[in-house]
């Protein structure tokens, strides 16, 4: 295969898939919704469609990301046998009353679709359509369905919905369809391929906007190892010549520069306990970002329904870890006390912005009937693994990074009374810098993010995790440079507040990408109604919120570390 399996559970899924003759093959109805509203989904027989005749089938588990995803399987009733013809017939019929019909003209006017299931290959199909003038609706009645087959596993399914009938009150409305099997020369391996669209991912623009990022990253890095460098060596020389002068010559002469600030630079930050729980959630997302999308590149992800999501909270719980540690290293070493509340913070901080958000709008999906709304089975499921995994192992993290990096060793020894912060220019303070230091990692990924809301929000399947991979690299050298360059002409001016300069400056991103969401709601997507709307702004807030804490992280984790070097290598007395 092309991509092999790494659980024996997903072995024994594609062992599953091999059928022989006339075994039963079932098709399952998952949900339907209006075209233009893809989140917005309900159940398939929330419509008063008909079952069929058949009763017996496998069991099918639901699986935790499947649940959260709102996937409603449900059979069909349908006869299907694996390479066995059927011939157009009649599986149920709809009495079609006022209600029935009413339900059906709503559907038809909100140009609802249906999605269903054959063998874990979706197939789509539309409910019916509206003559020209919209005085009459028509239902399709009858399902066509050809299904490929190579060897003995099922690699193609394509449906025609056909059979126009009118709606009409106090009528009966038969349901019809057939099953022709055919035999493809498509792999096993490669049957998703047909539901990839190359031609929109690989265009020249995406390959354009990857080009036009690495430029910036060569810029950046540029400007850092030439520009700061060698206005670093100045200061150096010019320190050093200072060292040499007399007391009577120092004290006439000019004394500015980031050196002036070494008893201050490594003070404690404000408020050191929400700082280290954002700087330790914040590497942990950056981990889990770096494996999800490792694991994507190799296992096609994309392939089984709610994979995705199930393996981003496997991988978040068992990275808590790296939370506990880098925010309990963080805590310790600015002299944090209170380490058991900090750990409750850092451990809870970004399940509980989840959880809250999609609990909010779960109230809405329940008033909705949609199947969106999150199970209760689900919710308990969910904290369980907060408090039984996440909490446990970042407890583990928060005792070794104590342990292991928690000693403030700084180069430099902090005064005891805090030295004040001289008038500098407008452009120099930190709630400027802060604004200015997002734009240039949005930057370098908004082409990426228009490519991963059309995924999200529309019919498309994200599958190019390579691009995705290079981008988040990209992102993480763009944030670095930009924040040192930030950091250096702060301290310049004397003002030793960095480390939430330095993180707010990086975590500003988020702000532009979900500024940016407002001009893709309303230019890119024809999206409406207070459910859509309210599931769309809720979770483009969380998914921003988290790239920002993301990218706080990175920015002061690389701050912190060019901070370090420049004052270890400067004389202090």
């Amino acid at each position: 295969l092309r991509t092999m399996p790494s659980s024996w559970l997903l072995m024994m899924l594609l062992l599953q898939k091999m059928y022989q003759d006339k075994e039963e093959v079932v098709l399952w109805m998952n949900t339907v919704g209006p075209y233009h509203n893809r989140q917005e989904t309900y159940k398939y027989f929330s419509l008063p469609f008909c079952v069929g005749s058949k009763k017996s089938i496998s069991h099918y588990h639901e699986t935790l990301g499947e649940a959260l995803q709102g996937v409603e399987l449900e059979f069909s009733g349908l006869d299907i046998k694996f390479k066995d013809d059927v011939m157009p017939a009649t599986y149920c019929e709809i009495d079609l009353d006022k209600e029935k019909r009413d339900a059906f003209v709503y559907a038809i006017k909100n140009h609802y679709w249906y999605q269903m299931y054959i063998d874990d290959l979706p197939i789509w199909g539309i409910v019916g359509e509206a003559d020209e003038n919209g005085e009459d609706y028509y239902l399709w009645t009858y399902k066509k369905l050809e299904i490929g087959f190579n060897g003995n596993r099922i690699v193609d399914v394509n449906l025609t919905s056909e059979g126009k009938v009118k709606l009409v009150p106090n009528t009966k409305i038969q349901m019809s369809y057939s099953v022709k099997w055919k035999k493809s020369d498509v792999k096993f391996e490669d049957r998703f391929d047909k539901y990839l669209d190359p031609s929109f991912f690989q265009h020249r623009i995406h390959w354009f906007s990857i080009f036009n990022s690495f430029m910036m990253v060569i810029f950046l890095v540029g400007l850092v190892s030439m520009i700061l460098m060698r206005t670093l060596r100045k200061d150096y020389a010019r320190y050093s010549k200072e060292e040499e002068m007399d007391d009577m010559d120092r004290d006439l002469g000019d004394e500015y520069g980031w050196k002036q600030v070494h008893g201050d630079v490594f003070r404690p930050s404000s408020h050191p306990l929400i700082f280290s729980s954002l700087v330790g959630s914040g590497c942990q997302i950056f981990a889990v970002s770096l494996i999800v999308i490792i694991v994507a590149m190799i296992e096609d992800l994309y392939t089984e329904r709610g994979s995705m999501l199930s393996t981003a909270i496997f991988v978040y719980a068992a990275t808590s870890p790296v939370n506990g540690y880098f925010g309990g290293s963080l805590y310790a070493r600015q002299g944090g006390r209170r380490w058991i509340k900090q750990m409750f913070i850092g451990a809870f901080l970004i399940p509980a912005m989840v959880c809250g958000t999609a609990f909010f709008i779960n109230f809405i999906a329940i008033y909705y009937h949609a199947s969106r709304a999150i199970p209760f089975g689900t919710m308990v499921a969910v904290c369980c693994i907060c408090f039984f995994v996440i909490l446990p192992l970042n407890l583990v993290g928060t005792i070794l990074g104590r342990n292991l990096s928690g000693q403030p060793n700084f180069p430099c020894r902090v005064n005891a009374v805090p030295r004040p912060i001289p008038e500098k220019k407008w452009f120099m303070e930190p709630a400027v810098i802060v604004c200015l230091g997002g734009i240039l990692p949005f930057g370098s990924i908004f082409i990426e993010m228009y490519f991963i809301f059309t995924s999200f929000w529309a019919y498309k399947i994200y599958y190019v995790y390579g691009f995705m991979m290079l981008v988040l690299v990209i992102l993480c050298i763009v944030t670095v440079c930009v924040t040192i360059v930030c950091t250096y002409f702060l301290l310049n001016a004397e003002d030793y507040r960095w480390q939430w300069t330095s993180f707010l400056s990086a975590a500003s991103t988020a702000i532009y990408v979900y500024m940016y969401s407002f001009y893709y709601y309303f230019f890119k997507t024809k999206m409406y109604g207070l459910f859509q709307t309210s599931f769309y702004f809720g979770y483009m807030a969380v998914f921003s919120t988290a790239l920002g804490i993301m990218c706080g992280a990175i920015g002061y984790m690389g701050t912190s570390a060019f901070v370090r070097k420049i004052y270890t290598n400067v004389k202090i007395d």
